[in-house]
């Protein structure tokens, strides 16, 4: 197992990027229809239903990295929705996130990247799960 200092940053990391998550999807949530006009205006295909599936994920996403479970995959999908929010919205705006520009998603993709290829860390139920099937294979 890895150090405690780097399962401990793995955690931290999980737990902001779940809280960034869930807030974001949250927002969504609120006023699916607003938010459907919205992406519309970006030109975001079939709107309602993309509005759906982003703050679906999103909060999702935050649930599964907040418990720890199915870290690695979570991260490959939330990836895919900052890639979409930048190239749909944040890249005509440039870099900083004072002109709405996609700093902030980078920032975020940085971080999944370092769970996707990290792990979850000891403090998550995947490893939970991986201990456990350990331990039944040994017998």
């Amino acid at each position: 197992m890895k150090l405690t200092s780097t399962n401990i940053l793995l955690l931290v990391i999980r737990l902001i990027l779940a809280y960034a998550f869930f807030s974001a999807g949250l927002m969504k949530l609120q006023d699916i229809s607003a938010n459907a006009d919205w992406f519309q205006s970006v030109g975001i295909p079939v709107p309602t239903l993309n509005t759906y599936l982003s703050a679906g994920i999103e909060i999702a996403g935050a649930v599964f990295l907040f418990i720890g479970l199915w870290v690695r995959w979570t991260s490959v999908f939330l990836i895919f929705i900052m890639l979409v929010a930048i190239f749909t919205v944040h890249i005509g705006n440039g870099f900083s996130a004072k002109n709405d520009g996609f700093e902030i998603n980078l920032y975020y993709i940085i971080l999944l990247l370092v769970l996707l290829l990290y792990g979850y860390g000891k403090y998550s139920l995947d490893t939970l799960f991986v201990q456990n099937k350990n331990i039944t294979n040994n017998f």
